[in-house]
């Protein structure tokens, strides 16, 4: 599968998640079977440019490419310069993001929000593409299926979109009013895969190799995105790379495997965030690590209240070693959907209060 001139190494792709998609997990992703990822969405605000928060989710150091960059925003010379602005910092494709669902996002009239203004949204994607076209930057977008049930707009927006020059499309299988509530649905996916010439990528409840097939096979998409599914487990994309492949699935991974890729992932976290934030932000990827596994939660509520980084990290190393003793494979429960549900509501309040500490 191609996006303009860059070849991706196949169609499995890591969906952008707001606090979790930063260049460590995105790197790790990579290594464990990801075929693309994009950066955590970035603001059109020139204001907040040079801000941390900003600079942390800019960061693309020894990522390999194509590095893609998502924008959000409601003015479409504000998005045109802030999609000059990363390019002239590496960055190799844009992504206009239609799909964030977020309160604070669509109550700025971004992210989904965009897709109840079709003018709107057509002009941001206009403006982009003038600016990128010319440099030989592809432009690709992600949105839902609409606004709400009543107001399921993906096609008609789709057809728009590829008109204007974006070359690639991600629809999550959920309409704003959803939220990550209820279930996905992928007729509407479907129906925009008819549509249009260019990629469609399907998004949302696959978390499995069996859906990740079966979803292909519904929709006709030439790629997939998983979002949450990955979280706590990176190795997902391998596992459903070798069941689209050989129709069988992988064994679990070692428990000295995950002991590995977790405290290198913590210590690449640590080395983007530094001591103080690393060690606040590096406990919901622990707890999405352990949450399935035996004692998982108790070592959880334990680690949560550590304050230092060498001690988050041998309390880790030492949870593990235990496990390991007892098994030699991680035992696989399954994503539990209310611990999925949980975990965002906790990660939401956390995100609000890291942010009060850093100011």
């Amino acid at each position: 599968m191609n996006i303009g001139p860059f070849t991706l190494a196949n169609n499995l792709f890591v969906a952008p998640m707001a606090g979790v998609t930063d260049r460590p997990f995105r790197q790790l992703c990579k290594r464990l079977g990801a075929g693309y990822a994009v950066s955590e969405m970035v603001t059109s605000r020139r204001d907040l440019w040079n801000t941390l928060k900003t600079s942390r989710r800019a960061n693309h150091e020894g990522e390999p490419g194509p590095i893609a960059v998502p924008l959000a925003g409601t003015d479409a010379p504000m998005m045109a310069e802030a999609a000059a602005y990363n390019i002239d910092r590496g960055a190799q494709i844009i992504d206009i993001n239609m799909g964030c669902p977020a309160k604070k996002v669509c109550n700025k009239w971004a992210g989904s929000a965009l897709m109840q203004d079709e003018a709107l949204a057509l002009s941001i994607v206009q403006a982009v593409v003038a600016v990128c076209a010319p440099r030989r930057v592809p432009v690709t977008l992600k949105m839902r299926t609409g606004w709400c049930q009543a107001h399921k707009n993906a096609v008609t927006l789709a057809c728009a979109f590829e008109g204007a020059g974006v070359q690639m499309l991600a629809v999550h299988g959920r309409t704003r009013e959803q939220g990550y509530k209820g279930h996905a649905e992928y007729e509407t996916i479907a129906q925009v895969k008819a549509a249009v010439r260019i990629p469609v990528v399907a998004n949302g409840d696959i978390t499995t190799p069996e859906q990740a097939r079966d979803v292909l096979a519904a929709t006709g998409a030439d790629a997939v995105m998983i979002g949450r599914a990955a979280q706590g487990q990176p190795w997902i994309f391998r596992e459903i790379a070798h069941f689209l492949a050989t129709g069988e699935h992988l064994a679990p991974p070692l428990v000295v495997e995950a002991r590995r890729l977790l405290l290198a992932h913590l210590q690449d976290h640590y080395s983007l965030y530094g001591e103080f934030t690393g060690v606040r932000t590096a406990r919901k990827h622990i707890g999405w690590y352990v949450r399935s596994l035996p004692g998982g939660e108790a070592f959880r509520a334990r680690m949560n209240l550590l304050e230092d980084c060498a001690a988050q990290t041998a309390a880790v190393a030492d949870f593990f070693d235990e496990l390991g003793s007892r098994t030699d494979r991680l035992p696989w429960g399954g994503i539990d959907e209310a611990l999925m549900v949980r975990d965002e509501e906790q990660e939401r309040r956390g995100e609000q209060r890291h942010e009060q500490e850093e100011h």
